[in-house]
């Protein structure tokens, strides 16, 4: 069986991307699966800077190819606050703490539009990478809603749709989501031979 290491200790996200690539016959390990512990810092002005720091840094420590994904949160009225530092938007880092953060900052905005961005980075030992973006649009609800999903997903009310992103079990997320539509082109370049992990 192939190897890759998806380069997160967030289980959720972990979950997210295992049950996807579990299919195509690829055992995937967790950060927390190799016990690293330590911090690769997300230090990037990018999405795609920050994931490709991540897989490499991965991939030539352990020379086994690594996945990584740098997503966020990019909202119209406060474009500047959230994008790279979506994990880190309030000071205590938590999901809990950033959603009220958030919904504190556009209390009084009308321009609630938003999108989720995945930037996914497959890097080789051998240096070779290749990478993949996916855009979902919506906008900023003015509460909470839905049970699944992590972050942002239950303030975010997915265009066209009257749902929020944590209203979505697993499987419907995995269609639709930034992730997932990145995953779907990786997913599609593997079934295609265009990579061979």
């Amino acid at each position: 069986m192939k190897k890759l290491i998806i380069a997160t200790t967030n289980k959720a996200k972990f979950k997210e991307i295992n049950s996807l690539l579990k299919p195509l016959n690829i055992q995937c390990f967790s950060l927390s699966d190799i016990n690293w512990n330590k911090e690769i810092k997300e230090d990037g002005n990018t999405f795609l800077e920050n994931a490709l720091k991540k897989a490499k840094t991965i991939a030539k420590l352990y020379n086994i190819p690594t996945l990584s994904d740098d997503s966020g949160l990019v909202v119209e009225a406060i474009p500047d606050l959230l994008g790279v530092k979506s994990k880190r938007f309030s000071k205590e880092g938590t999901d809990k703490a950033n959603n009220e953060k958030l919904l504190k900052l556009l209390k009084n905005s009308t321009n609630r539009k938003a999108y989720f961005i995945s930037e996914l980075v497959l890097y080789f030992p051998n240096d070779t990478f290749f990478n993949y973006q996916g855009i979902v649009k919506g906008e900023i609800a003015y509460d909470y809603k839905g049970k699944y999903g992590f972050g942002y997903d239950p303030l975010f009310i997915i265009k066209n749709t009257n749902k929020r992103m944590a209203e979505l079990n697993e499987e419907e997320k995995n269609k639709i989501s930034h992730r997932g539509i990145a995953l779907s082109k990786l997913i599609e370049d593997i079934k295609n031979e265009v990579i061979d992990i």
